[in-house]
């Protein structure tokens, strides 16, 4: 379900990012951790940034916001309005930093400093960025807390980090981001290690804060649950690169890339209850020695050799809206099951487990390949 609000379409970016890369040196050779990533944010709209752990979608984020370290390398275009952000020593991003674009970061307990009170670290947050008295920054720490639906946040704000629950530090984090009301928030997996209750609500209060400060978001994410119920765009990262881009509807359901196409595949499905998950066979490549050609290719069931030779640009799919890095995305286009691609074949799987359960409601679904038998050495005769 999509969430696009009338009217941005026109809007005039808040964000732009045009071939981004990223390189850190090392002992073992260069880091090419991001690789021509670009796009745009537009108010109020929400793009999703997905992909294995590795595919670069953090570095993206932190090079926006000017958190790399000073030994990282990079090149391509960061506008915020109309100011560039790539250059800018760590002392001018201060004034764009939590102001212009701010940054929810994935542990918040990494992010609160556990020796002041909450409504200290908020109202120092805003004085940090206004003029104004000890008193007055106060009152809008507590009008922060309130906007995320923390209760009583009075009360709160004199406690200390320890004292609040997961979700509720989380919410902290996210009044603290939103609290010098910024054109642009950047969540980086926002959600992760809370139950998805909180997960939800965690999500229902960004969607409703983007329609109270008028900001657009950029959600960083590996939960395509929460990318199919979320945002208007995603953008499917793998090898430091984009690969596939696009309306999310259009991504999830007429995927053009063999790797988004894996992805969707290894979800749980309710209806393969009792079949073993589909994962996509092998592992990321590393980022020092990315492989000639499609960085995926080594794990695609349909790389052929040019896709182990020549690494296909970014191209226009069906719709131009929609772009994807394959060189045989008409192929995979012209499969009327494309998921079948990363299908093996099963050993031991149930062929109804649901049969079982209504048969014995109290007896658990086990799931046996085949009998192991743990053996011992031998030993030999004692002395």
């Amino acid at each position: 379900m999509s969430h696009a609000i009338p009217g941005t379409a026109g809007a005039d970016p808040v964000l732009s990012v045009e071939n981004l890369s990223v390189t850190f040196p090392t002992d073992d050779g260069n880091v090419q951790a991001v690789r021509g990533v670009s796009y745009q944010l537009r108010p109020r709209e929400v793009l999703g940034i997905v992909g294995e752990s590795g595919s670069g979608k953090s570095v993206s984020s932190m090079a926006v916001m000017g958190l790399l370290p000073n030994s990282a390398k990079i090149t391509g275009s960061i506008r915020y309005r109309d100011r560039e952000l790539v250059g800018l020593s760590y002392k001018q991003m201060q004034s764009v930093r939590n102001n212009g674009v701010a940054m929810i970061f994935q542990d918040p307990m990494t992010s609160l400093n556990p020796v002041y009170t909450i409504g200290w670290q908020l109202a120092e947050a805003y004085r940090a960025h206004h003029d104004v008295s000890k008193k007055t920054a106060w009152a809008k720490a507590i009008d922060a807390l309130e906007l995320v639906g923390i209760p009583q946040p009075d009360k709160r704000a004199a406690q200390y980090p320890h004292e609040f629950s997961g979700g509720m530090r989380q919410r902290v984090v996210i009044a603290m981001a939103i609290i010098n009301d910024p054109d642009v928030i950047i969540a980086d997996e926002p959600t992760t290690a809370l139950d998805v209750t909180v997960q939800a609500q965690i999500l229902e209060t960004l969607l409703r804060l983007r329609d109270e400060v008028d900001a657009g978001i950029v959600m960083i994410t590996h939960d395509l649950g929460v990318v199919a119920g979320m945002v208007d765009r995603v953008q499917v990262m793998y090898g430091g690169t984009v690969v596939e881009s696009g309306p999310v509807e259009e991504v999830f359901e007429l995927p053009r890339m063999p790797y988004t196409v894996g992805l969707l595949g290894s979800l749980p499905n309710p209806a393969a209850l009792g079949k073993r998950l589909t994962p996509i066979t092998g592992a990321p490549p590393s980022l020092i020695n990315l492989p000639t050609g499609c960085a995926f290719s080594p794990r695609c069931p349909l790389a052929i050799d040019e896709c182990r030779t020549v690494e296909p640009n970014l191209l226009a799919a069906e719709r131009g809206d929609h772009s994807t890095r394959c060189h045989r995305w008409q192929h995979l286009a012209s499969l009327s099951q494309p998921q079948k691609l990363f299908e093996h074949e099963e050993i031991g799987t149930i062929e109804n487990p649901a049969a079982l359960v209504e048969a014995d409601p109290d007896m658990p679904i086990v799931e046996e390949a085949h009998t192991m038998e743990l053996r011992l050495p031998q030993e030999g005769p004692h002395a």
